[in-house]
């Protein structure tokens, strides 16, 4: 059978058989949910409404909240190589600069005392930031995603965390792509081979099941 395409074991009325979520050991990464990349989702304030509810659901049953930013010190700008395709036409454009107001996190779920934030300067949530060391030191093991876009921060986190051997669940319903067609098979082809993709409905119910 090709890569990817193994069936999910299933229960005995034909749903998936989803691993028991422990919240301690859990967290929410909300990624990217800043004021210059929330309008580019579509329907963005329903969006961040369920990720919002799902904040609430997480801190609820004592699961962990991080959050993921892109933006730019000078410095940061000028160690960008021409190399990198993406990242040398932002470093020229001298943007997102990380004292703008569009790098701050939307106010409707802004972080909390306690949470984890971090900064990055590249697609992923983890290659440019200490989030792994963090998440380490609180012993957590299981990552839940929501983020903008699915093609960008959400793609390369799940690569990431799934090679870091996390177990990771996708919000199906909290990620988001300005291409309808690449959230698409993002969402049903590709992140189902590396992590189990649920809505934040399935969510809450893991939750409430422990």
């Amino acid at each position: 059978m090709p890569l990817g395409k193994t069936p999910p074991r299933r229960t005995s009325r034909g749903h998936p058989l989803l691993p028991t979520i422990t919240p301690e050991r859990t967290a929410l990464l909300v990624m990217d949910f800043q004021n210059g990349i929330v309008p580019i989702a579509p329907d963005s304030d329903a969006l961040v409404e369920r990720v919002k509810d799902t904040i609430a659901d997480v801190r609820a049953a004592g699961g962990a909240i991080g959050y993921v930013r892109v933006a730019f010190t000078e410095d940061d700008w000028s160690a960008v190589p021409e190399t990198n395709k993406s990242f040398s036409a932002v470093a020229a454009a001298k943007m997102p600069h990380h004292e703008d107001d569009a790098t701050r996190i939307d106010a409707r779920i802004a972080p909390e005392d306690g949470d984890i934030v971090v900064r990055k300067i590249r697609y992923g949530s983890g290659s440019t930031t200490d989030l792994h060391e963090q998440l380490s030191d609180r012993g957590i093991d299981t990552l839940v995603l929501a983020g903008i876009s699915t093609s960008g921060v959400v793609l390369s986190t799940v690569i990431d965390a799934a090679d870091r051997d996390h177990r990771v669940f996708v919000l199906s319903d909290g990620v988001a792509d300005p291409d309808a067609e690449t959230h698409r098979v993002l969402v049903e082809k590709v992140f189902p081979s590396r992590a189990h993709v649920i809505d934040t409905t399935v969510l809450r119910q893991l939750l409430r099941s422990v």
